[in-house]
């Protein structure tokens, strides 16, 4: 298993995992190849993919500003799940985090991706209980 920089060369490969990824729901303009290639533009060090005999076997996006790292797109897929590849991109992002001068990272998993939730309490990553998390769409062609 190697774990390395994503690019926007794996992005036809990385979309297709996170379609079929549960608790991942794509935006028309942010996870476009467009919004994907800024992303990854705005955040070269912190994007990571899983890959094992030429084939992407997992992702992770990684972004901050300034202040906090958040995260984004977590995904292995199901044929190579339960070999460590989830824990060392979570690794592999917060080192990168840790080397850019973030100290708290955050991310936001739905309540229905049971699996999920198990995985990220087991990396750490405990449920925050004292917040309300809201956002607000600002342009309607991001669906």
């Amino acid at each position: 298993m190697n774990i390395r920089f994503l690019t926007i060369e794996d992005y036809d490969a990385a979309y297709s995992l996170w379609k079929i990824s549960t608790g991942i729901n794509l935006r028309t303009l942010d996870d476009s190849e467009t919004g994907i290639r800024k992303f990854l533009e705005r955040n070269p060090n912190t994007c990571f993919a899983a890959e094992e005999n030429d084939e992407l076997a997992g992702t992770i996006l990684g972004g901050n500003d300034g202040r906090r790292g958040y995260i984004y797109h977590i995904a292995v897929k199901a044929s190579f799940r339960n070999r460590g590849i989830g824990r060392s991109l979570i690794e592999s992002v917060e080192n990168a985090f840790i080397r850019e001068g973030i100290n708290k990272v955050a991310m936001i998993s739905v309540k229905t991706n049971i699996g999920g939730n198990r995985f990220l309490r087991a990396c750490g990553y405990p449920i925050r209980e004292d917040i309300v998390y809201r956002n607000k769409n600002l342009n309607t062609e991001n669906t």
